[in-house]
């Protein structure tokens, strides 16, 4: 038996990445999995990887800064599944620059999909929680909310903005069954950063990286709890990685 065995799921970010990493991780548990992200081909074969591991996958290309896009996909979860135990908001960019330089539309942009998405779908999914008795979401935060590193004010502050809201569902959820974490990765060998090993003058391989399944253990931890429990913040990074004292 698996630790998720009959659980439904969301995947924000699903195709890539911590993303897809969670969703495998939870269909080995015995979860069925929703799959969501922009990027449809990359999301088909995500979900294709899920269906070879014998779970059940959906995969919803959306927009998580879209409000109708986001109803659609809760939709078109319960729709298949009939119910929803699990969110993982993991959906998010990574822009930055110095703040005199820093565009308007890119600070947009990053509160739109890091804040403004999670909002969406955590909205979503706690009315379908609250209708059912219970449920749990999971945020992807940063360790950068805590410990930000230079030029990277937008992302900073909307993962700070993430923390808050984790804080602000988890209150208001509890006396409706509804639990919610939230889990700070650090330096996490996604394919961004695997590419930028292999560019001239872009080498990143001195810095401590752990790999998404790590990542995604961590993210099944919380989700495989009792519904009485709840890690309210897990910070997951390379023992290596400088953290406490940074910056």
């Amino acid at each position: 038996m698996g630790s998720l065995d009959g659980k439904v799921a969301i995947v924000t970010g699903g195709g890539t990445g911590i993303g897809r990493g969670i969703a495998l991780a939870f269909a080995g548990e015995g979860c069925s999995v929703v799959i969501a992200a922009r990027t449809a081909e990359r999301l088909e074969r995500a979900a294709e990887e899920i269906r070879a591991s014998g779970a059940e996958a959906l995969a919803v290309p959306t927009d998580v800064t879209d409000e109708a896009s986001v109803e659609a996909l809760f939709e078109a979860a319960t729709g298949r599944f009939g119910r929803l135990d699990i969110l993982v908001n993991n959906s998010g960019i990574v822009a930055g620059g110095e703040i005199g330089d820093i565009p308007i539309e890119r600070w947009d942009e990053v509160m739109a999909v890091n804040v403004r998405g999670v909002f969406l779908c955590t909205r979503a999914a706690f009315r379908i929680m609250k209708a059912q008795g219970g449920g749990r979401i999971i945020n992807i935060g940063s360790i950068s909310a805590d410990r930000p590193r230079e030029d990277s004010a937008p992302y900073t502050t909307s993962k700070h903005a993430v923390t808050g809201l984790t804080r602000s569902t988890a209150l208001d959820g509890r006396q409706y069954g509804i639990s919610c974490g939230q889990l700070n990765p650090g330096n996490t060998l996604v394919e961004w950063r695997a590419d930028l090993q292999d560019r001239p003058g872009m080498n990143i391989s001195e810095e401590p990286m752990v790999q998404v399944e790590d990542m995604a253990r961590g993210a099944l931890y919380m989700a495989a709890l009792p519904p009485e429990a709840n890690a309210l913040e897990l910070t997951m990074l390379p023992v290596a990685q400088p953290y406490v004292g940074r910056g």
